[in-house]
């Protein structure tokens, strides 16, 4: 058993569900987030409010699941990564698990 952790925008949230789906990972939690990145200086000088930085919607999902199902899920992450417009991938990484109850 493995921890899978996913990140998203939120405007992916509907897609990650069903990439969840796909891989056959029922059992999961998801929680809204704001995701932040660190932006170029002229960027932040831009702003109105420069010292205020603002972050982007998104959604976390993790599910405790055996490794068939997260290869599954990774690889159907990857090809959605693949098929993007903009540069916001879906993120994911695993966590082994050393005990469980």
């Amino acid at each position: 058993m493995k921890l899978v952790i996913v990140t998203a925008v939120e405007e992916f949230h509907k897609d990650v569900l069903k990439l969840f789906k796909k891989a056959n990972i029922e059992n999961f939690s998801s929680s809204d987030i704001d995701g932040h990145k660190s932006a170029p200086s002229l960027l932040s000088t831009s702003s109105w409010f420069p010292a205020v930085s603002g972050g982007s919607e998104s959604a976390l999902f993790f599910s405790f699941t055996d490794e068939s199902r997260i290869d599954a899920l990774f690889n159907l992450i990857k090809e959605f990564n693949s098929n993007l417009e903009t540069y916001n991938p879906i993120k994911a990484v695993v966590v082994p698990i050393e005990k469980f109850i």
